[in-house]
This record gives C-alpha cells, structure tokens and sequence, in this order.
C-alpha cells in the first residue's frame, strides 16, 4: 500500500514544480560532463584517461545499484533526492575550489566524478519511483515521452553552451553553474510534498538491507516477463554502448569528417531523441505499451544496419538516418519506464530500477571491450551493421517472448482474479 495525498487535479502543479527544478539540474550535469571531459581531453590528450573517467563514473551503477534501490525503498524519497542533490552539488564545489586555487589535478576529477555518480545512483531511482506515485497510471507513458525529449534537448544544448561558458566564465565559473541549477532542484523540493509508501515496521535486525535487496532480486526473478525483459535490455545495451563511444571514429574514419561533422551528428542525435520523446508524449503509444517498445527497438535496430551501409559520400543521409533512428529510442525506453512504474508496485520500485540499471550498467564496459577490436580489425562500420544486427536479434527474441508480449495483460488478469 501507498498513499496518494496528491488529488487528481493537481498532480500537474506538483509534479511538473519538481520536473522542471530536476530538468535544471540535468542541464548543469551535463555543463559539467562536457567540462570536466574538454578539460582531460585538453590536458592529457590520453584515450586511456578518457575512458577511465568512464569507468570511474559508471562503477557506482555497478556495484552500489541494487543496494541503492534497498534503502530508496525504505528511506523517504522526496529527502533523498535532496541529499544526493546536496551532495553532487558539494562535490562540484569543492572541486570548483580546487580549479580557482589553480590545484586541481586528474585524480580530483576523478574523485568528483565517482561522487557525482554515486549521487546520481540514489537520486535516480527516487525519482524515478517518486514518478509513479504523483503521475496517474494513464499519463506515465507521456511523462517517459517528455523525459527522453528533455533528455534530448539537453544532448543539442550542452556542448555549445559548455564551450561558450568556458570561453566566459573558465572552468570553476562553469562549474558553478551546477550548484546554481542544483539548488533549483532542491528548491521545490524543500515545499512539495510526494506521496509516501506506507511505513514500513522498524526491523533493527542484522541484515535487514540484504533480506530486501533478496526480497527485490526474488520478486524481479519470478515474474518471469519482467525478468526477461531486463535480459532483453541488457542485451541491447551490449550492443549499442560501443556504437555510441565510436561515432566520432565513424565520422572521422568512415566518413572523413572534422569537428563540424561530428557536431552535426550529435544534434541529428539530439533532435531525434526531442522528436521522438514529443511523439510519444502527445500520441501515449499503443494500448500495448509492450508493441510500442517493440516498435522503437526494430526502428533502432534497422537504423543501425542502414547507417552502418551508408556510402561514405552520403553522409547527408546518414545524419537523416541517425535522427530517425535516435527517435525510436524514446519508444523504446519511455514505454519500457511507463510499463514499470505501471505494474511494479510501488515498494519494489527502487530496487526493481536499480536492478535494472546494474544490469544495464554491466553490460556497457563488457560491450566496450569486444567492439573496440571488432572496430579496428573490420572497421567502425561493420561494427554498426553487427550492432543493428544484434538489436534485430533481441526483437525477435522480444516478439516471439509471450511472457513480455502480454505481461501487461497478465498482470490486469491477475488482479481482477486477486478480486
């Protein structure tokens, strides 16, 4: 059980104050994403820095996770997204400091970035679980939709304005522009109440958080629809994080571009996710939000395949074939989150997500390290082919899976037989 204090009427208000201080705060990440990485790329001119950093931001996903989720499930979510906000922002801060007292070195940033990131691991998933209880069942697929748009418009608007900022303002003053926006996250916070799980009785025994993170890793395994359906995802995105880390290698390699090209390609990517988030967000989806994830995985994996054969003289058409292919991904991935925050209940949000983000998580550095030789032995392209190839593989596997196909109709039928 859960209670809603939130009317029906109102849950716009509420719900969109908070959306729109998170959107601020999602721009002043990635202000610093974009710094931070111009900075390293700057001073080291080192591919094993860079992607260090990766690891070091994605190894909280990884291993903190399914704990994480643990205790969003027990803790009140509205005070952990404002902890976790505080410290990101702290952390940006503190090495805002270190860059004005001109002392910052590589292993600050990568410090800072492991701490952001273990924010994120918590302020994630709560809000993502808060969704579900101020956002009426109906709406949660166009709330996805404006999520991946917003998503979007913060891919075409972050490298320019990073790189404006750091002509004006140098690295600290960019980076204080995170504090500011997260502030603006914590702000409405502060005064909007989110409806709350009911309380939980106090345990106070040893091992309480791995009785319930057991609880969640049982639940997520035996109901074999939602199981298979972070199998598939995984999957997927074994397959496509190195065609996302190797774009710049197609556009430079394959296709002979410069700095200019690549940026174009960002915002062809960047206005298909936008195009495909409103798509979603005015239209809802199928009935069967499962066909409309369905749709989108197909549409991702055929614009792999054709933009993996494009001519190297058409790169024209394979920044339309990229657009078109990035706009199916917010079908895919808004109606996936809509079909979650529908059927889980809400308890188990929290650390059903973060199971599915340690999974996903796993899957992207495991990726990385069979398609970066795939990538210098056949080239950049054919490794876009396989990937399209992949992604066609795992809708097939989703198509022909009843378990995930009707996963919402058996959830329905269960309850009206609980009844």
């Amino acid at each position: 059980m859960y209670l809603r204090s939130i009317g029906q009427q109102k849950w716009q208000v509420r719900f969109f104050t908070i959306w729109i201080g998170q959107a601020f705060s999602m721009v002043g990440s990635a202000l610093v994403r974009f710094a931070l990485i111009w900075w390293l790329t700057k001073k080291t001119d080192s591919a094993t820095v860079l992607t260090t950093s990766s690891l070091v931001a994605t190894l909280p996903f990884i291993l903190l996770a399914p704990f994480a989720g643990t205790f969003v499930d027990r803790w009140d979510r509205r005070w952990t997204m404002i902890i976790s906000d505080a410290m990101i922002a702290l952390a940006t801060a503190y090495l805002a400091y270190l860059f004005w007292m001109d002392v910052a070195r590589i292993w600050h940033v990568y410090l800072v970035l492991f701490l952001r990131s273990v924010g994120d691991t918590f302020q994630t998933p709560a809000m993502r679980a808060s969704t579900s209880l101020m956002v009426p069942d109906d709406q949660l697929a166009r709330v996805g939709g404006m999520n991946e748009s917003l998503m979007g418009l913060v891919n075409i608007v972050s490298p320019p304005l990073g790189a404006l900022l750091l002509e004006i303002l140098d690295m600290q003053g960019t980076l204080a522009i995170d504090i500011v926006t997260a502030v603006m996250a914590i702000a409405p916070l502060m005064f909007i109440s989110i409806p709350q799980l009911a309380p939980r009785e106090p345990s106070g025994k040893r091992g309480a958080v791995l009785r319930e993170f057991a609880e969640g890793f049982r639940y997520v395994w035996n109901w074999r629809g939602l199981f298979f359906m972070f199998v598939v995802l995984a999957g997927l995105r074994f397959f496509l994080a190195p065609s996302f880390s190797l774009l710049p290698l197609m556009v430079t390699r394959y296709f002979g571009g410069q700095v200019l090209q690549l940026a174009w390609t960002n915002s062809a990517h960047g206005f298909g996710f936008v195009a495909g988030g409103f798509i979603l967000s005015v239209w809802g989806g199928f009935k069967r939000r499962t066909v409309t994830a369905l749709l989108g995985l197909v549409g991702v994996g055929v614009g792999m395949v054709v933009f993996g054969l494009t001519p190297a003289s058409l790169f024209w058409f394979a920044l339309i074939v990229m657009f078109l292919r990035t706009m199916m991904v917010p079908m895919l991935r808004g109606s996936v989150m809509a079909i979650f925050q529908t059927y889980v209940p809400p308890e188990m949000q929290g650390r059903g997500f973060t199971l599915l983000l340690s999974a996903i998580s796993v899957m992207a550095p495991l990726g990385l390290a069979i398609g970066g030789p795939i990538a210098d032995a056949l080239g950049v392209r054919v490794l876009y082919i396989l990937a399209g190839v992949g992604c066609l593989a795992i809708a097939v596997v989703w198509a022909l899976s009843p378990a995930i196909m009707h996963l919402e109709e058996r959830v329905k039928q269960q309850k009206i037989a609980q009844h």
